[in-house]
């Protein structure tokens, strides 16, 4: 069995490892035991008493805080982390009747799921090389444990007050991922905490997620609301700005990401076009053309239906007069109520006669209750005057 492995056997295998981990292309690794995360516990209990959970993780705390009940066989646990770029060269600008939404730059370049599954693959071939025996599961961001606990404890960087795992080197601009191993390597020492009394992303969150340091109402986090299929609260629209997936403000204004980028990772690059795309144009892309334009990056998970949504969203946002025709179409004909209803709130923001008439003719045609709120709620904002402030707002990016 691989668990009768010497010390010095494990320690140098474990050195080895980290060597093959950064000629493979991983910044930084670290190790930790398999044991239960007991204090976790309490903090997911207490997150889940309090309603503040997204819906997307493992809904069996008991899995989420203990290894075992993963790989049963579990000893060790590896950690990984992959620096990605937090700069755009020669980004595109938004200009008056060709407005841009933005990608958060996590969902830049290729996806990250498959870049970290892809180095985790590589590492369990080097172990199986070595340890024939040796059991492993691998995980990156949907697997049943927390990639920031695990990271934490494995001293890859301390827990932020902004809810990302912040290492020195590269600020809280990484990836996560983790392998469960059979083989007990020796533990790395924790990060001690380092956020000290700042709370700049606590007072910079857009909605007020950041509850208190290191806690996240997922529910109120724009990060989250970009990526639901519904309706986004009416509360929370004018949060979004011009955001299509994602939300990066709690990352850029922190002072441990002041001056940090790295681009060493070219498949992390992020296509101008794609990163910081043209609105209007997404409101008729078809299912093909947005797998071809947005497939490769971890934005397409959720489909093309919450980026058109957000696409509607950020055209209110700037006021844009020439989408009022698109949003009039979308109102009138589009099968999807939450498209239907947010082209409504939309076309209230940017205001004038064509829009205003166009919301009174589909008041009378709709059959939808919360479409038919959307539209009502809509005509009582509308400004008729034609006389609308262009320009981008403050939440634009």
């Amino acid at each position: 069995m691989s668990t009768q492995m010497t010390p010095q056997e494990i320690q140098k295998l474990k050195d080895e490892l980290i060597q093959y981990g950064r000629e493979i292309g991983i910044d930084k690794m670290g190790f930790t035991s398999a044991e239960p995360f007991k204090e976790l516990k309490q903090v997911l209990i207490k997150h889940r008493e309090k309603g503040y959970e997204s819906g997307f993780e493992e809904p069996d705390i008991e899995k989420r805080v203990t290894p075992k009940m993963v790989l049963p066989e579990a000893e060790s646990i590896i950690a990984i982390a992959l620096a990605y770029p937090s700069k755009m060269e020669n980004p595109p600008k938004s200009t008056k009747g060709a407005y841009r939404g933005v990608l958060s730059r996590s969902s830049w370049g290729i996806d990250y799921h498959h870049i970290l599954r892809d180095k985790l693959s590589k590492l369990e071939e080097f172990l199986r090389q070595r340890v024939p025996d040796i059991q492993v599961q691998s995980m990156v961001d949907t697997g049943e444990l927390s990639d920031r606990a695990v990271a934490e404890r494995a001293g890859i960087g301390w827990s932020g007050k902004n809810c990302a795992i912040i290492t020195p080197e590269f600020g809280s601009w990484v990836f996560l991922g983790e392998m469960l191993t059979s083989i007990p390597f020796k533990p790395d020492t924790p990060i001690t905490e380092a956020c000290g009394s700042c709370t700049k992303c606590i007072d910079a969150c857009p909605t007020g997620a950041l509850v208190q340091g290191g806690q996240l109402d997922s529910t109120k986090c724009v990060a989250f609301l970009t990526q639901v299929k519904d309706f986004i609260p009416l509360e929370y629209r004018d949060k979004i700005g011009n955001r299509l997936y994602g939300c990066d403000t709690c990352q850029t204004v922190c002072p441990e990401n002041k001056k940090k980028h790295f681009d060493h990772h070219p498949e992390m690059k992020p296509d101008p076009e794609i990163a910081k795309p043209l609105l209007i144009p997404l409101l008729d892309i078809t299912k093909s053309e947005f797998k071809q334009r947005f497939g490769p990056t971890s934005s397409a998970w959720r489909g093309k239906k919450p980026i058109q949504r957000n696409a509607i969203i950020a055209l209110g946002h700037f006021k844009d007069e020439t989408a009022v025709p698109h949003l009039i179409r979308l109102l009138q004909k589009d099968p999807r109520p939450a498209i239907r209803g947010t082209s409504a709130w939309s076309l209230a923001k940017i205001g004038g006669k064509e829009a205003q008439n166009a919301l009174q003719s589909a008041k009378i045609k709709e059959s939808d209750p919360q479409v038919k709120t959307e539209i009502e709620y809509a005509l009582n904002q509308i400004d008729v005057k034609g006389k609308t402030r262009s320009g981008k707002g403050k939440d634009a990016l």
